[in-house]
């Protein structure tokens, strides 16, 4: 059993240093998301209601 956050970088991010996003969606009650060039940094934390919509909504618009 996981207690952790699972952390996986963002199928978007490329090797060439751009804007790379990592999500941990493996916990219960909540997603995480971090800069996965500044990992010890701040995190946000979204409820997995918000995290779908958000979801939901960004692909939307995606090119």
């Amino acid at each position: 059993m996981t207690t952790g956050p699972t952390w996986r970088t963002s199928s978007r991010s490329t090797d060439t240093g751009g804007n790379c996003v990592e999500v941990a969606d493996n916990l219960a009650d909540r997603v995480l998301v971090r800069d996965s060039k500044d990992r010890p940094g701040p995190v946000l934390t979204f409820g997995p209601v918000a995290w779908r919509t958000f979801v939901t909504e960004v692909s939307r618009v995606r090119p």
